[in-house]
């Protein structure tokens, strides 16, 4: 491994150390409302997708959310929120070994914050989107006109923070105990082929995979044969086939071989 992902790797290390001493804590609670926030919001992407109409999004003090609609594909949207609270943490964390990448990933996430604003939100919600667009954004104006690196941080912590509380949310709301009004209940009453627990199960492995899977591609991005290379074209090289592997100190691609 090189410098930087050491680096990357012992940073991500010391967040979830510290998410794990500190998780339940009122110092976490804005993040926590931050994990509620894009479970309601991926609930409500997942009812665009399907060609539904989403009425509402909400978020409470108690750090419980709700996202209300009209038509779209319920089977696809009530996974969406525990599962797409754990992919934001995993886009996060795999965006945030670059500066562009995570620029990229905070301006996405200010402009869900913004537009969201629009759908009948609380008072709850208004303040939370506010404030973490105001600070977002400031990162993203220190670290292009003030200081570098910033934004790298804070988004890999979002990431870390948003995808292990992902996880532990669907243990603790699906697994751990059953809940007539859980998502896990009300997938179970359009595909009662799964008993709730069981859908818990699998959401927790595949949010498990999600973060795993984000580390590694971020390894990837930070390692030396994609140094030179853009994040598509070294995402291209790794998965798609043209390797930027050295075999013997030479570089070779698919076409060499």
């Amino acid at each position: 491994m090189n410098e930087p992902q050491v680096a990357f790797l012992c940073l991500y290390l010391l967040y979830i150390t510290i998410i794990l001493f500190f998780q339940h804590t009122l110092i976490m609670y804005p993040f926590r409302l931050l994990t509620t926030f894009l479970h309601e919001l991926s609930h409500a992407i997942a009812c665009w997708i399907t060609c539904g109409d989403v009425r509402s999004i909400r978020v409470f003090e108690n750090e419980g959310g709700v996202t209300s609609y009209v038509g779209g594909c319920r089977i696809l949207i009530i996974p969406a929120g525990y599962v797409g609270a754990a992919l934001w943490g995993s886009v996060f964390v795999m965006f945030s070994g670059g500066r562009k990448t995570a620029t990229g990933a905070a301006g996405v996430l200010v402009a869900m914050l913004l537009i969201s604003l629009c759908y009948a939100p609380n008072r709850t919600m208004v303040c939370l989107n506010v404030c973490y667009a105001i600070v977002t954004s400031v990162c993203i104006y220190l670290e292009w006109f003030v200081f570098t690196p910033i934004l790298n941080f804070v988004v890999l912590f979002y990431g870390a923070f948003v995808g292990i509380h992902a996880i532990y949310d669907t243990y603790s709301d699906t697994i751990r105990r059953s809940i007539l009004q859980s998502d896990a209940y009300a997938c179970y009453e359009v595909c009662p082929c799964c008993l709730p627990r069981c859908v818990g199960v699998q959401w927790a492995i595949l949010n498990g995979v999600l973060q795993v899977l984000a580390i590694w591609i971020a390894m990837v991005q930070l390692s030396e044969e994609c140094e030179d290379a853009g994040w598509w074209e070294c995402m291209n090289g790794v998965v798609g086939g043209n390797d930027l592997w050295d075999v013997d100190g030479v570089k070779h691609t698919l076409e060499d071989w």
